[in-house]
């Protein structure tokens, strides 16, 4: 079979706070011939693990790593490498997946009121502006 994975599913999977569902997650990943991930779904793992869990980003770097080394996981490895480089450095998964989306539809400038994000992007090589009102 060939599924696209919810972030309940892989939150599931990673947490095993459920007993029945983390059961159920895990043998549908381990029985799937592809496991389709979405960006926004590794955004939501991210968000979920870190806020919702308290998980530390290494661990959960080390969880995307391992789940998107898989030959039956196909994602956009480098928006998920952008992402994880700015993860690492301490901002968020998120905003280094939109900055690198961005500039690949063709805008220049990661344009942000979140200074955090805005030195953490620019840091990668990229052009940001700080939008701010003073």
């Amino acid at each position: 079979m060939r599924i696209t994975a919810d972030t309940n599913v892989l939150v599931r999977a990673a947490v095993g706070d459920d007993p029945e569902q983390s059961r159920l997650a895990a043998a549908a990943l381990r029985e799937a011939e592809i496991i389709a991930v979405s960006l926004p779904t590794l955004c939501e793992f991210v968000s979920v693990l870190a806020r919702g869990y308290a998980v530390e980003a290494g661990e959960i770097a080390a969880a995307i790593r391992r789940l998107v080394d898989s030959a039956a996981v196909p994602v956009d490895r480098p928006a998920v490498d952008a992402g994880l480089a700015v993860f690492e450095a301490g901002g968020d998964f998120a905003d280094g997946v939109i900055a690198f989306e961005g500039r690949r539809l063709g805008g220049q400038v990661f344009a942000s009121f979140d200074r955090k994000a805005v030195e953490l992007i620019a840091a990668t090589g990229a052009e940001t502006r700080l939008l701010s009102a003073e």
